[in-house]
């Protein structure tokens, strides 16, 4: 891995996602991929990524986040569009632990998310755009996502969180954060409750339409309840008595 590293750009700045399954140190390449470190830096300085989730994960190839929404269909660039791919020749898929802009599988959509390298993955050089690399031991708490079990569409049964992005070395002098970090958690919250909200609402809806409607459907089912507690209470009845007798 040492080799590797030796054939790589030399870093700047750092970043350390704390997560659920601990700290992943990441080292920048900003003079390799300005656009891809800078978006990546500022969303990290804003809080954007706070309290996100990886919401993809295949073992030996890849853990992916950065989507607020946690549906793999969200998030944005600090430009305000998609940006432009940067592709440099010394920073290949070669190994593990190197973080990656995911795209909308054409050139030029990267966006919000990001993706770790769980292995070497040569088959997506000059696909996405490579802006950094996991580093020191945080690799094997990196590691720990091999052993996260997943559903069919490779979402984790286990949510792994990024509970806090902190930007440990910022390389970009210029950069200041947009928005206050603690009125956008704010935000995100109050979004992420709405967006329950309306699950929880749909999903009432749903099972009333399944057979009935609205209040009807309510109705019936209080009609069939107390029809079956009547006729409970009349067995239960009809065995006192026979006991009675009985005696």
């Amino acid at each position: 891995m040492s080799n590797i590293y030796n054939l790589e750009p030399p870093t700047k700045g750092k970043v350390i996602l704390h997560t659920s399954l601990g700290d992943l140190e990441i080292e920048l390449w900003p003079k390799e991929a300005p656009k891809a470190c800078r978006n990546f830096v500022q969303l990290c300085a804003e809080g954007y990524y706070d309290n996100t989730i990886f919401h993809r994960i295949i073992k030996d190839y890849i853990a992916q986040g950065g989507d607020p929404t946690g549906t793999g269909t969200g998030g944005e660039s600090i430009y305000g569009e998609p940006f432009r791919d940067e592709f440099h020749s010394r920073l290949r898929f070669t190994h593990r632990g190197l973080v990656a802009c995911a795209n909308q599988n054409v050139p030029h959509s990267n966006g919000s998310q990001f993706f770790i390298t769980l292995d070497k993955a040569d088959f997506l050089n000059n696909r996405n755009t490579i802006f950094g690399r996991v580093v020191g031991d945080t690799v094997y708490n990196m590691l720990r996502f091999n052993d996260i079990p997943v559903d069919d569409d490779d979402r984790p049964l286990e949510p792994v969180a990024i509970r806090e992005a902190e930007v440990v070395w910022n390389p970009f002098d210029d950069l200041a954060p947009r928005v206050d970090r603690e009125a956008l958690r704010a935000e995100q919250q109050a979004q992420r409750a709405a967006d329950e909200a309306r699950k929880r609402s749909a999903g009432r809806t749903k099972n009333l339409a399944l057979l009935s409607f609205g209040d009807e459907a309510e109705e019936e089912e209080e009609a069939v309840a107390a029809a079956a507690d009547r006729k409970t209470t009349k067995i239960r009845s009809a065995h006192d008595v026979l006991t009675e007798d009985e005696r």
